[in-house]
């Protein structure tokens, strides 16, 4: 059975602000953290703590610095590839449950920022967590926002079914479900975005440990028929 837990409680997080300590002592709530938890943190949360704000008078500018390819341009609002390879609207560049007068930028490295943030966590409480960093995307071919990770330390972002027979005995040829943009998008549920809760905790999720990154959910530009 997955069990979804939301952190609350976290107070604004400030830049150079102990992430991990506060996550933990939101926790304690919910009986602490257990082996083999995955942490869900939104991009928000680790990005203030990074201290990666600026004023919000620079919006332009940001998205601009953030951006190695604008794709698309509609108004004020630009599809454009991060330096990340992450594809969305304006770099990622957001004002959204940030202080006033400031914006927030991504990670400078979503992985980095994963593992630094689960080394922190295991040292504090003890236990093998893994992290997934989300944020919310757009789709190119759906309607709606849904979270995703661009940020795993400690899990495979794939359960991997390739070479598997289905159960009519065919082999499966193509099929990896992405379980980390899963579980991104199922701790969401629990977050909110107007709830004040930055992170969630997901127990009983089929995931397999391993040292794979986010990076390996971007597609490469080759393969990419919606670009």
């Amino acid at each position: 059975m997955i069990e979804i837990v939301p952190l609350r409680g976290v107070p604004e997080v400030t830049p150079d602000a102990d992430l991990a300590a506060l996550l933990i002592a939101s926790a304690r709530a919910a009986g602490g953290f257990r082996e083999l938890d995955v942490v869900v943190v939104t991009q928000k949360v680790v990005s203030k703590a990074e201290g990666r704000l600026v004023p919000a008078s620079e919006k332009r500018a940001a998205i601009d610095s953030e951006s190695v390819r604008v794709l698309r341009r509609q108004g004020e609002m630009l599809i454009s590839e991060t330096r990340h390879g992450f594809v969305c609207a304006n770099a990622g560049v957001d004002e959204s449950n940030v202080p006033d007068g400031n914006i927030a930028l991504l990670p400078v490295d979503c992985d980095a920022s994963a593992r630094r943030l689960r080394s922190r966590l295991q040292h504090l409480a003890g236990v093998d967590v893994a992290v997934i960093i989300s944020d919310t995307f757009g789709r190119a071919w759906r309607v709606g926002q849904t979270d995703v990770a661009i940020g795993v330390a400690g899990i495979e972002p794939f359960n991997d079914y390739v070479g598997t027979p289905d159960k009519q005995g065919r082999i499966m040829t193509a099929t990896r479900i992405c379980v980390a943009d899963e579980l991104a998008g199922a701790a969401e549920l629990a977050m909110g975005k107007t709830d004040a809760i930055c992170a969630a905790i997901v127990r009983g999720a089929t995931v397999t440990r391993g040292r794979a990154a986010a990076t390996e959910i971007v597609r490469p530009p080759e393969q990419d028929l919606f670009r």
